[in-house]
């Protein structure tokens, strides 16, 4: 088999140095004689390496002095509960904005927890075209507690490029699959929030990055372990975090510094994204259905204009090493997913291979 690229949308495949660096401190950390796995959250030197990760989150991002970053566990899933918990109080309502499969699951986990607007942006065209109605049309209510949105839904491949203006409620993002994928302006939101699993490290760790006015509102029932203030008020380490996403989540943050930033991955995105998009707009055998617009750079679904041919294509792609290519149970097809790990010679390899697939099956 030739090189392994793997395109599945998460967990997701990390930089090769940083797994190269996790391997050679596996067993023997930091000069500690242990894994780093092994150590106790709140010693010295594990404390310093969290510190670190935080910093250099903060710095790749430009994150302001007036919010905390918090290191949680629950995946995106989990924060579907903790937000509406933290942020929407008894007689308030919240709006969702629903424009895929992710945003839609965050609406309904949030009905448990308040009142929810939920305003369905996506449209869906007789010609099969999905697009969006602009942000600027959304009816917001101006009495929200928050208003919520996915960037990037990554089982639809549908991206919002534009952060959406609020007229000052706050405004919650998940990015869970965008995060430090492009250069954002994080004084623009109230909340983000992302599972490690695409662009920042292993399963198991969430990103919460909040505005500190908004802590302190949780509705009584919240769990104290989804609770941002007592996050916030005890470094995320209230109690055993995810010790080891955490390291890894470091070390990802310390390569990306090295790579040039978030600014510099973002032009390495945009390349990589219009490369695939170029083989498939310039096949009558293949097709993708979003608005150019509303294309995400980060997960690209396509379909077979013979869909006869998809599990001899999945089978192919992974005899060359073009891995977890199948896509969502929901939409199927084709899909693949190219955060910032992904090097572009990943996608070159799985070009080639689609317009080799192509000429070999019409």
């Amino acid at each position: 088999m030739s090189e392994v690229f793997n395109f599945c949308a998460g967990p997701a495949m990390l930089p090769k140095p940083v797994m190269a660096k996790a391997q050679e401190e596996f067993i023997h950390w930091n000069n500690t004689g242990s894994s780093v796995m092994e150590l106790s959250h709140r010693s010295d030197v594990y404390m310093a390496m969290a510190a670190k990760a935080e910093a250099d989150l903060r710095d790749l991002m430009a994150i302001p002095n007036n919010y905390k970053v918090l290191f949680c566990h629950g995946g995106g899933r989990g924060q579907f509960s903790a937000v509406p918990l933290n942020l929407l109080p008894p007689g308030k309502s919240a709006d969702y904005i629903v424009n895929g499969s992710w945003s839609k699951a965050a609406a309904i986990e949030a009905k448990n927890f308040g009142e929810i607007n939920v305003i369905n942006i996506r449209e869906e065209h007789s010609d099969g075209e999905i697009s969006l109605v602009p942000s600027e049309q959304w009816p917001l209510n101006s009495d929200a507690a928050y208003v919520h949105y996915c960037p990037n839904e990554t089982v639809d491949g549908i991206e919002i490029n534009d952060v959406p203006n609020t007229n000052g409620i706050p405004l919650v993002a998940d990015m869970s699959s965008t995060i430090l994928s492009h250069e954002i302006d994080v004084s623009k939101f109230g909340v983000i929030y992302a599972g490690a699993q695409k662009n920042i490290g292993p399963s198991g760790l969430t990103i919460v990055i909040i505005r500190e006015d908004l802590l302190g509102n949780a509705q009584k029932a919240t769990p104290c372990i989804m609770n941002y203030e007592t996050s916030a008020n005890n470094d995320s380490m209230y109690n055993t975090p995810p010790t080891y996403a955490w390291y890894l989540a470091g070390l990802v943050f310390q390569w990306l510094k090295a790579f040039g930033g978030v600014k510099a991955i973002a032009k390495v995105n945009q390349l990589k994204a219009e490369l695939l998009y170029q083989t498939i707009d310039a096949s009558d055998f293949y097709t993708n259905t979003v608005e150019h617009q509303y294309r995400s750079k980060m997960n690209i679904p396509f379909w077979l204009k013979d869909e006869s041919l998809n599990e001899k294509f999945l089978a192919q792609a992974e005899q060359r090493g073009l891995m977890a290519l199948q896509g969502h149970r929901i939409v199927g097809g084709m899909r693949a997913s190219i955060y910032n790990a992904m090097p572009i010679e990943g996608v070159q390899a799985l070009v080639d291979f689609m317009q080799e697939f192509e000429k070999g099956n019409k």
